[in-house]
């Protein structure tokens, strides 16, 4: 199984649980896609673009449950990311964890296997 990985604020989350579907934060919606990171590049897509922020969840996904909708496309240093090009349901969430931040500001990641 090939984890990805969502970092969602909770509150976002909460509402697409409810809803049975997350469309996408606001940064997805505007490039047409759901972004994700890989085991080796969740944490740095936490500090560039999460940096700071509380309240956050860590949503662990296997990649082949997307099928043809997930892409592999070149992003941050040429780095192949997986893009979901579809709704999210997120009861296909291999599991969610609390994402909180260090006394130094950096976020504390929990193992990042299945």
């Amino acid at each position: 199984m090939t984890l990805i990985f969502k970092i969602v604020p909770r509150s976002m989350w909460q509402d697409a649980v409810e809803k049975g579907v997350f469309q996408g934060a606001p940064v997805d919606l505007a490039d047409g896609f759901i972004h994700f990171s890989t085991a080796d590049q969740v944490r740095e897509t936490a500090s560039k673009h999460f940096s700071g922020q509380t309240d956050l969840l860590l949503a662990a996904f296997d990649a082949a449950v997307f099928g043809d909708a997930l892409k592999w496309e070149p992003s941050r240093g040429g780095a192949l990311f997986p893009h979901l090009y579809a709704e999210l349901q997120p009861s296909v969430a291999v599991w969610v964890k609390d994402l909180p931040l260090s006394e130094d500001g950096a976020h504390l990641f929990p193992e990042l296997d299945g």
